[in-house]
């Protein structure tokens, strides 16, 4: 709960800098504040629910799998502000870009904490509505205005699935806690036909989110149209707040009971996600256009897990466990990528992979780093996407997904060729006359992230025990 009024609080204080007209000194306090957000988050290890408002209990839970999925996009939110610098560099925008940032953090955290059904609601709504705003916040961009646009759009449609979908499994079950529906999915031996068409809905509103095929066609478009940051922020917390919405309700007792209905659809999904993510990766031309694709294929391996995760409410460890690892492994991958595509855009913003030519004569130190980056969501040892696959892959072996780890490892050799054609450019590639350089920030970076991605990569267990905790939370419904 803390770090909720502290990142809400924060948002307030950037409004009021408008007001009061202490727009310069924004930046370090909200360095500060996210910093504090995740000390918060952290000192909740081992704390009782019980000491929490009635009225709040019945509603949130901050319990262990919230405490790490919480610090994971947290932590990943500080990395962003370094990388997003110049993005709040124009006062007259900063205190309007922060307070949207901070609000849709605070949905992204009651993603991960929820226990009814209303606040999931809210939750998505609270994310997604500042983030309509930030994908047209470059106003000239006419590219960046139809990304927006097609985002509301289409992100209305969702909330309205999302919306019904809700409302036919409280006709079924009488209540929005997750609990009580876990309860009522058990013990009722015959559920209404209303209530699998509410999980159909549900599951339209949550996939629409995190960009799961067929229901992906907005994300390369918006996330390509979007300001650079903008793009880093979506494709990193908001995808783990919503896959962490996601495994609340199907990798755990809540739908558990009815997982042979639903994991067909998964499955599916799945399957279809990493195969078109990674093929039309494989065609793109603009680095950025790529990384968007190449995050619709991210998501399907993510999917991997939350289908792995539970049959008939009996929760696989390595699902849990390997759905926040790999979504921490991606965040940082994702922060050091997007950071070197501000670098090497410039004010043109221009990153087709030509702009790429050279990078290693002309700054080794981001060359060097956007190859740790991309092997690490190419999944090459000794980085930290290795075994983000690793633990998914296991997950989707121990819960019968054979045909599901294959189609993954072949969408994996396809990202190999996708990612290492950045990396021959970079290496291998006459360098044009235009020079690149990164501000001492950016340089700084670049260094925490490449050693996050291969800290974690020779020592897995570092976050992967951190991720045990999540598992109290996914014990069954009483």
């Amino acid at each position: 709960m803390k770090p909720v009024l502290i990142l809400s609080g924060l948002g307030l204080l950037a409004l009021f800098a408008e007001m009061f007209r202490f727009r310069r000194a924004l930046y370090p306090l909200l360095l500060i504040g996210v910093a504090g957000a995740v000390a918060s988050a952290v000192s909740y290890i081992g704390f009782d629910d019980g000491e929490m408002s009635e009225y709040i209990k019945t509603m949130i839970s901050f319990d262990a799998f919230a405490i790490v999925a919480s610090t994971i996009m947290l932590v990943t939110l500080l990395l962003w502000f370094v990388l997003a610098r110049d993005f709040f560099s124009d006062e007259n925008n900063v205190a309007d870009h922060s307070a949207l940032v901070l609000f849709a953090v605070v949905g992204a955290i009651l993603l991960t904490c929820y226990k009814n059904m209303t606040m999931l609601f809210l939750g998505i709504e609270i994310l997604s509505i500042p983030l309509y705003v930030l994908a047209g916040s470059k106003k000239t961009s006419l590219s960046s205005n139809e990304s927006a646009f097609k985002y509301f759009l289409m992100g209305s449609f969702a909330s309205g699935f999302l919306l019904f979908g809700i409302t036919l499994i409280y006709g079924a079950t009488g209540s929005f806690d997750l609990g009580e529906i876990g309860a009522a999915v058990s013990n009722k031996t015959v559920l209404p036909g209303y209530f699998f068409a509410g999980i159909v809905m549900l599951l339209v509103g949550l996939l629409f989110k995190v960009s799961i095929a067929p229901f992906h066609f907005w994300a390369p478009d918006v996330y390509d149209g979007a300001p650079t940051p903008v793009t880093a922020l979506m494709s990193t917390v908001v995808k783990t707040a919503a896959f962490a919405a996601i495994v609340r309700l199907f990798v755990s007792p809540v739908f558990g009971g009815v997982s042979d209905f639903w994991l067909p659809i998964l499955g599916v999904c799945t399957a279809l996600t990493l195969v078109i993510g990674n093929v039309t990766a494989v065609v793109q031309t603009s680095v950025k256009r790529m990384l968007a694709y190449s995050s619709v294929a991210h998501a399907g391996f993510l999917l991997m897990a939350v289908a792995s995760g539970s049959v008939m409410a009996i929760v696989n460890p390595f699902a849990v466990k390997g759905v926040l690892f790999y979504a921490a492994a991606y965040s940082a991958a994702s922060i050091a990528a997007f950071t070197v595509l501000l670098i090497v855009g410039g004010k043109s913003g221009d990153v087709s992979i030509d702009r790429f030519n050279g990078l290693g004569k002309k700054n080794p130190l981001v060359a060097v780093v956007m190859t740790i980056a991309l092997l690490s969501l190419a999944g090459i040892p000794p980085t930290s996407g290795f075994f983000g696959k690793y633990y998914i892959l296991t997950a989707a072996f121990q819960g019968g997904h054979v045909w599901l780890a294959i189609i993954g490892i072949l969408g994996s050799l396809v990202g190999v060729y996708y990612y290492f054609r950045v990396i021959i450019a970079m290496f291998f590639r006459d360098a044009n006359e235009e020079t690149v350089t990164a501000t001492s920030e950016h340089q700084g970076l670049l260094f925490v992230t490449a050693v996050i991605i291969i800290v974690l990569g020779l020592l897995p267990d570092l976050l992967f025990n951190f991720c045990d905790m999540a598992m109290v939370a996914m014990q069954p419904v009483q």
